[in-house]
């Protein structure tokens, strides 16, 4: 699928991508969607094939990136210039970042993470209406983005990480 460039493509990008991510869910067992993941020699070097052991811890990552999002989106248009990685996180240890995230939601219910992660994705579509295309993909608009604009941190968040979990869960239905 091509990145999107304009604010349709993006919704529409996000929104086939999560619905597709939902129908995966839909085709397993209610068992397949609670026991613990096992990749076997199907899982790659990335840190997230040990980190995430089951259905509800990807669903915790989808939506902790999506808070990302909105907090960081939030405060900027609220003039609070902040960076989209919290302190002490850079691009170089998120991967740290992703393990507290799974550190905090191990007490989180398959449930709870569900309707989390299904609330925080409308959330996100709805900041991405605010803006305007010019908003969404033009470089420079908004001097809190930096070199990059702020469609592809959208992008990056919804129908990118979407393709990710698919990927991850189709790895896991094989395996079952």
């Amino acid at each position: 699928m091509a990145k999107p460039t304009t604010k349709s493509e993006l919704i529409l990008a996000g929104d086939k991508q999560f619905t597709k991510f939902w129908e995966i869910l839909d085709s397993m067992s209610e068992q397949g969607r609670d026991i613990e993941f096992h990749f076997g020699s199907d899982a790659g070097k990335e840190a997230h094939w040990q980190r995430d052991k089951n259905v509800r811890d990807v669903f915790v990552h989808l939506y902790e990136w999506h808070e990302l999002l909105l907090n960081w989106a939030g405060a900027n248009r609220g003039g609070d210039e902040q960076s989209f990685l919290p302190e002490p996180y850079n691009w170089r240890t998120y991967g740290d970042m992703n393990v507290e995230f799974w550190k905090k939601h191990q007490d989180t219910s398959y449930d709870q993470a569900r309707k989390m992660l299904k609330d925080s994705h409308e959330k996100v579509i709805k900041l991405i209406e605010v803006f305007s295309d010019d908003e969404l993909f033009s470089r420079g608009r908004f001097s809190w983005v930096g070199g990059s604009t702020l469609g592809q941190y959208c992008t990056s968040v919804t129908s990118s990480h979407y393709d990710w979990a698919i990927k991850k869960l189709k790895a896991y239905m094989k395996i079952l």
